[in-house]
């Protein structure tokens, strides 16, 4: 994909600071997108948006889990829910607190981002919704049961909202990205690290093995996938689940 493809377009993306998020919105923006970034950290989101091409990028800072804090977002043509929280807790210790969390971020943090943007979407008629999912949206993971349940969710959400405006020019899709090297990883290294004494780098090879090309993705790679079905080009990809993992998992 060369060239603005998405000029005029108005993008938002939640988990915007860094990693997976600061790396989509600089692909929307490389793409012609004025980029609403959104999330909890206004450095954060502030130092992504200095960094964007282009100009009219704006931070916003709001909590996916409180839609009163989505009031007022503006018009929206392309909506990345990529914000997100992964924490390893063995079943036996998931208390309800834990299982909120899980829920309330992945899952409902969703669903009240694409409420917001969705009358808008439908009024033009015209939108793209993409959900960052994860591989743990298709398979299980040991450990972290409401993760991979709040993400199962996310991708059958992904789905059946999908029907519902299948015919309004909105297409609804998932990415589901395997282990990307991210801060979000660096927690997941840290917590082998402590649990089994390895070193960070041993850690970070053991999450790699599971990925057939024995690496971690990269963000780039997964706002590649996300640029693309932002395109116009893409209006027939709908409700699907595209895999960003090196094939670790192969969707069917």
């Amino acid at each position: 994909m060369n060239g603005a493809t998405l000029q005029g377009r108005r993008a938002l993306v939640s988990g915007a600071g860094s990693g997976i998020g600061a790396a989509i919105a600089a692909a929307l923006a490389q793409a012609g997108a004025q980029v609403t970034l959104l999330g909890r950290r206004s450095e954060a989101l502030e130092a992504t948006r200095a960094a964007l091409a282009g100009s009219g990028h704006r931070s916003v800072v709001a909590d996916i889990t409180d839609p009163a804090t989505l009031i007022g977002l503006g018009a929206i043509d392309l909506l990345v829910n990529n914000a997100g929280q992964a924490n390893s807790v063995p079943f036996a210790k998931a208390d309800a607190e834990h299982w909120r969390g899980m829920l309330d971020v992945n899952l409902m943090g969703t669903v009240h981002l694409t409420q917001a943007c969705l009358p808008g979407m439908r009024e033009r008629r015209f939108g793209r919704i993409v959900n960052i999912a994860s591989t743990a949206a298709l398979a299980g993971y040991a450990y972290v049961t409401a993760y991979c349940a709040a993400k199962h969710a996310v991708l059958g959400f992904t789905r059946a909202l999908a029907l519902e405006v299948a015919r309004e020019g909105i297409t609804v899709n998932a990415v589901c990205p395997g282990y990307t090297d991210t801060p979000l990883l660096d927690d997941a290294v840290a917590n082998i690290v402590r649990k089994t004494g390895a070193s960070a780098d041993d850690a970070r090879a053991r999450l790699a093995a599971g990925n057939p090309q024995r690496r971690l993705v990269t963000p780039d790679e997964v706002a590649h996938a996300v640029r693309w079905l932002c395109d116009p080009a893409s209006g027939a990809v709908h409700g699907q689940a595209i895999v960003v993992a090196g094939g670790e998992v192969m969707a069917g």
